[in-house]
């Protein structure tokens, strides 16, 4: 219900109490009438409920503490940003500060609706690189980072736990000769677990048993002596390019370090070939549904205890935690790094941030910028708590290893890009994904990505080079044109004939 319907609806009212039973269902922030805006107040608006008890917290404290009243109001998220710019063009309600994703941002600045930030706040001191390559355009900042999403490694640990407590009971009942054939063995080599208790040595296993690359998951994939329930030891969400893009994030460069240089459009290369070729084997080796599979399905199937691996965003702490207290989930869970691609290739996520920006129209900038920094860094180590979401300030820590794996894995991510030219990327790349997880050649599937991304920035069409298809020999990655090899076979053959 928006805010005007619930002030005609206040005003029919005519008892106070049905007025309360009102705003206690819709769960809205509403402004009662000694709460509206007075000249020397502020107005913040935000899109997502799950803030409006830390926005509304925040206000009050920022009020406590430097006696300036700040209103939040929630809006709806469809057409956002043109709601906002026509407020402040009216001057009607406008908001002074607001939150906005930075793949807006550009949009925003060039709209007048987004200022220079305060680059003494917005730096190195505060936030990791991808935080600040997320909110900058022309090399200024122009919003503060408040939090962000990112996807990393989830792993059931307690199926790792009970692998390394079998392989310990397993050495224990080693028969006498063999067991000295084993220390005969390992006199050249000093013992890692010598000395540690069976926990730390099932602890030390349990990390160990943590792939650092694709190569060891497929290696741990073949070797695992998986429980009954398990069905697959790793599964994903391949239909959503959030859980992909980590394949081509490092070899994929959309808009060069900051996301907006329409001068920079690199898709079509002989890395991201090959990296999207170990993705496209990897339907081979973990063949699942794709048409039935969904990131919420992937999740409850880890829940279940069906699988060992997954990628996840920093939302399922919360759904795991949740599934705890309900008694739905047995099990123990870990987070780690993604692991990389191979020896020679790092997977690197993609990360959404959603900052905090000062409306141009605004009348009040220094006090909105105060309340922004006040929002994004004094109040970021409450964030989490009250929302459950993660703030984009590097000064908070966390003292759950899951949480934090996260805030790792973001640190090193690839902010989307924030050019309004190349805002259907996403769209196309998800096309892209899915022709190659579907066995289509995934050299021609870039090179046709790539044209057309081209063709959108710089309006002219637009033929890349063909590159050859990589190809895996004993050793090395060596490349083949098709047509030759076709032909050198049919010489083969006529010479033997």
């Amino acid at each position: 219900m928006s805010l005007i319907k619930r002030v005609i609806a206040a005003a029919v009212c005519i008892v106070l109490a049905l007025w309360a039973v009102f705003t206690a269902k819709t769960q809205q922030p509403v402004l009662l009438q000694e709460e509206k805006q007075s000249p020397d107040s502020l107005i913040v608006w935000y899109t997502d409920d799950s803030l409006t008890d830390y926005m509304e917290a925040a206000c009050v404290a920022y009020n406590e503490m430097y006696g300036v009243r700040v209103l939040p109001r929630i809006q709806s998220g469809d057409e956002y940003l043109e709601h906002i710019n026509e407020a402040s063009i009216l001057d009607d309600g406008m908001p002074d500060l607001y939150v906005i994703t930075n793949d807006m941002l550009e949009r925003a600045y060039l709209g007048g609706l987004a200022v220079k930030a305060d680059d003494l706040v917005v730096n190195e001191n505060h936030f990791s690189k991808a935080a600040l390559e997320a909110v900058t355009y022309r090399d200024n900042p122009v919003a503060y980072p408040f939090y962000f999403e990112t996807s990393a490694m989830l792993y059931n640990r307690s199926y790792l736990y009970e692998m390394a407590q079998n392989q310990l009971m397993a050495e224990s009942s080693t028969e006498p000769g063999e067991e000295a054939e084993a220390e005969e063995d390992q006199q050249e080599e000093a013992d890692p677990e010598e000395g540690l208790t069976d926990e730390e040595k099932i602890e030390r296993r349990i990390n160990e048993a943590l792939p650092d690359t694709f190569d060891e998951l497929l290696e741990f994939a073949d070797t695992y002596d998986a429980p009954m329930n398990v069905e697959t030891v790793f599964k994903w969400d391949v239909k959503d390019i959030f859980y992909n893009y980590f394949f081509v994030g490092n070899y994929i460069d959309i808009g060069g370090e900051n996301g907006d240089d329409p001068g920079v459009i690199d898709i079509y290369n002989m890395d991201a070939i090959t990296a999207l070729t170990i993705y496209q084997d990897l339907n081979q080796f973990f063949s699942f549904d794709y048409e039935d599979i969904s990131y919420d399905s992937v999740l409850e199937e880890f829940i279940e205890g069906k699988m060992v691996f997954t990628t996840a965003t920093s939302d399922a702490i919360g759904r795991l935690e949740q599934a705890k207290k309900d008694g739905t989930f047995e099990y123990e869970y870990g987070v780690t790094l993604i692991p990389k691609l191979s020896d020679n290739l790092i997977s690197r996520s993609m990360s959404v941030t959603n900052t905090v920006a000062v409306n141009g129209y605004t009348k009040q900038r220094d006090k909105a910028e105060s309340f922004a920094k006040f929002l994004t860094i004094y109040k970021a180590p409450e964030l989490y708590t009250s929302t459950g979401k993660l703030s984009a300030c590097n000064t908070v820590t966390y003292e759950e290893p899951a949480i934090q794996a996260f805030v790792t894995e973001y640190s090193q991510s690839r902010p989307v890009p924030k050019m309004m030219a190349t805002s259907n990327y996403w769209l196309q790349a998800e096309i892209t994904f899915s022709n190659i997880w579907a066995g289509r050649s995934v050299s021609e599937q870039l090179k046709q990505l790539s044209e057309q991304i081209k063709e959108q920035v710089t309006g002219m069409e637009i033929s890349e080079d063909y590159i050859d298809v990589p190809k895996q020999n004993e050793d090395e990655i060596q490349y083949y044109d098709e047509d030759a090899e076709r032909e050198a076979a049919q010489e083969e053959e006529n010479s033997q004939n």
